[in-house]
C-alpha cells in the first residue's frame, strides 16, 4: 500500500542499501544477515572517541558462569553522583552489540549531552539465547548498578531504563522483573518504537509489508528466533514478550515514541493506553509520516530533530529534575 512518508525521510529511505530480498535486512538467514551488517559497519567512517567521555567495560558474572559485558560511558570525572541510563540497543533481539562502533559513539554522545552515566548492555541475542535470556541480562545489569552505584559515580535513585526497537522489549521485560522481584524501581522507562508483542495481529503489523526497513516478514522472523515454537501461544510470559503483560501497575514513568508507518505502531499505542489505565504516567508520541527508526536513518531531518529535542527534554526532566 502507498504510505505518505515525510519527504526528507523518503529520500533517506530510498538511499538505504538493500539486501537481495529488496529490504534493508534479510532475516531469513540470521547468521548471514549478521555478516552483512558487520561488513557494512566496517565501511562506515569510524567515529573518533570523545576524550571527554571515559569508558570501561564491566564483566558481570551470570549464574551459568558466563559474563555479561556492560559498557560504561562517563561524561567526565566522577566528581559527583550523576544519573544513569541503562541502554539496550536495537536489532530485533537478533542483531547488534553494545560494542559496535556506531552504537558506542551514539551512547557516548548521549552521555555527554545529557550529563549522565550511560551503561550500554551487551545482552545475549536470539536464537542462540531465547527469551527471557536478554531480559535476565538487563535485570542483572540494572541491579548490579543500583547495588554498586557509588563505585561508578551514580545516584542509585536516578537510574533509568531505555531501549529501542528490540532493545525496547528487553528494557520493558527487565522493568517487569525489577517490579515483580521487589527491587529498587527505575526512575523511568524510555522506549523508542519498542518490539513488544509476538502475536502480529494488529492493523499496523499487517499494513507494513513493503517499506523495507522493518516490515512484517522481518518481525515474524525475529520473533520466531526469540520464542521458537512458542510464538503466538496463549501462555507466552511477559518477560519474553512484554506486550503480553496484563498487570502493568507499578512500572515507572514511561516515554514511548513510534512512527505512523511502523509495524509496531498499534501495539505500542495499546501498551501506552494500558499503562495509563494502570496509573502509570506516560508520554506517548506518534510521529506522523515517519517509518521505523526514522531518527536513525534520517538523523538530520526535521522530524528527527523534533523527536530528539522532545526525548532529551524528557530525560533531563526525569533524571536531573
Amino acid at each position: 500500500m502507498a504510505h505518505d512518508i515525510d519527504p526528507e525521510l523518503a529520500a533517506a529511505l530510498a538511499a538505504l542499501p538493500k539486501a537481495p530480498n529488496g529490504a534493508l535486512l534479510d532475516l531469513s538467514d540470521i547468521p548471514v544477515c549478521r555478516e552483512r551488517v558487520a561488513a557494512a559497519e566496517e565501511w562506515l567512517p569510524a567515529p573518533e572517541p570523545d576524550p571527554r567521555v571515559k569508558s570501561e567495560t564491566l564483566s558481570l558474572p551470570r549464574a551459568d558462569g558466563t559474563v555479561l559485558d556492560v559498557l560504561m560511558l562517563h561524561p567526565g570525572d566522577p566528581d559527583r553522583a550523576r544519573p544513569a541510563l541503562v541502554h539496550f540497543h536495537a536489532g530485533g533481539q537478533v542483531l547488534g552489540s553494545a560494542h559496535d562502533r556506531t552504537a558506542r559513539a551514539y551512547c557516548a554522545d548521549l552521555a555527554l549531552r545529557l550529563d549522565v552515566v550511560l551503561a550500554a548492555v551487551d545482552y545475549r541475542l536470539a536464537p542462540e539465547t531465547p527469551a527471557p535470556g536478554a531480559a535476565e541480562d538487563g535485570h542483572l545489569a540494572y541491579t548490579y548498578l543500583t547495588a554498586h552505584a557509588a563505585e561508578h559515580g551514580i545516584d542509585p535513585d536516578r537510574i533509568g531504563l531505555a531501549g529501542a526497537s528490540g532493545g525496547g522489549a528487553v528494557a520493558t521485560a527487565a522493568a517487569l522483573m525489577v517490579r515483580d522481584r521487589g527491587e529498587r524501581p527505575p526512575r523511568l522507562l524510555s522506549l523508542h518504537y519498542p518490539m513488544l508483542d509476538d502475536r502480529g495481529v494488529t492493523r499496523s503489523s499487517r499494513e507494513i509489508t513493503d517499506l523495507g526497513v522493518w516490515d512484517r516478514q522481518e518481525n515474524l522472523y525475529a520473533w520466531a528466533a526469540v520464542l521458537g515454537d512458542r510464538v503466538g501461544a496463549p501462555d507466552v510470559h511477559p518477560y519474553c514478550a512484554p506486550g503480553r503483560a496484563t498487570d502493568l501497575g507499578g512500572l515507572p514513568d514511561t516515554f514511548i515514541a513510534v512512527g505512523q508507518f511502523d509495524v509496531f505502531r498499534d501495539e505500542d499505542i495499546d501498551f501506552a493506553r494500558r499503562l495509563i489505565a494502570a496509573g502509570v504516567p506516560v508520554d506517548l508520541h506518534v510521529y506522523a509520516h515517519a517509518f521505523h527508526s526514522w531518527d536513525v536513518f534520517a538523523p538530520h531531518s526535521a522530524l528527527a530533530r523534533t523527536f530528539e529535542q522532545t526525548w532529551h527534554d524528557y530525560l533531563r526532566r526525569h533524571l536531573h529534575g
